[in-house]
C-alpha cells in the first residue's frame, strides 16, 4: 500500500523521531509500504516521518536498475562517525518536489543500525550512499536539506512549495 508523502512546510517534517523498541511484522510491513511509496515517487530514500510516522525508520535504494533492486532497511540508524573529506551532490527530496540544490556533506559515514531481522549492524558508506544516509538520518531529526542553504534560498524554496500546495488544492474537476 502506497502512502501519502508530506510536503514542506508540514510541521510534522520538523519533529524528531522516536527509536523503535522492537522489530516485528508490523514494522516490516510498514517498511515494505515505505519502499513501495519511495519507488513509486520515484526516489532513492524515504524516512518514516515523511509519511507522518515519527519513528526512526529509513528505506534506501540507490540502484538505478529497475530489475536489480537492492533496498536497505535502516531501523534506529545512528551515524557514529563522519569523514573530514567532503563531497557535493545535487540533492532533492520527496518532501520538496521539484526543488534541488548542491549540498556539501562528509564524503563517508559510519552507521550503526538494526536490520529487518532485529540484528544490530554496522555499515561504512561512501559516495551517493553516504549522502543519502545523511539526508535520511537528518529527516529523523527534523532537518531538511534546505536547512544547509542560505536563509534567502531556503525562504524562496519554501515560498514555491506553499504556492505549489495551494495550486494542487485548487484543482477543480
Amino acid at each position: 500500500m502506497k502512502r501519502k508523502i508530506l510536503i514542506e512546510p508540514d510541521p510534522i517534517l520538523r519533529k524528531k523521531c522516536e527509536p523503535l523498541e522492537q522489530v516485528n511484522n508490523e514494522v516490516r510491513r510498514l517498511m515494505e509500504e515505505m519502499l513501495e511509496t519511495m519507488y513509486d515517487a520515484p526516489g532513492i530514500g524515504l524516512a518514516a516521518v515523511q509519511i507522518g510516522i515519527l519513528k526512526r525508520l529509513v528505506v534506501i535504494d540507490i540502484t538505478k536498475d529497475e530489475k536489480k533492486k537492492d533496498p536497505l532497511f535502516l531501523i534506529n540508524p545512528v551515524i557514529i562517525k563522519k569523514s573530514d573529506k567532503t563531497s557535493i551532490y545535487e540533492e532533492g527530496c520527496l518532501s520538496l518536489p521539484g526543488q534541488y540544490a548542491e549540498i556539501e556533506r562528509p564524503a563517508e559515514c559510519y552507521l550503526k543500525y538494526v536490520d529487518l531481522n532485529g540484528k544490530e549492524k554496522e555499515l561504512k558508506a561512501e559516495g551517493l550512499l553516504s549522502t543519502c544516509i545523511q539526508h535520511e538520518v537528518d529527516h529523523l531529526n527534523g532537518v531538511l536539506f534546505i536547512d544547509y542553504l542560505s536563509k534567502l534560498k531556503k525562504d524562496m524554496i519554501i515560498k514555491k512549495l506553499v504556492k505549489h500546495k495551494k495550486e494542487i488544492k485548487r484543482i477543480v474537476v
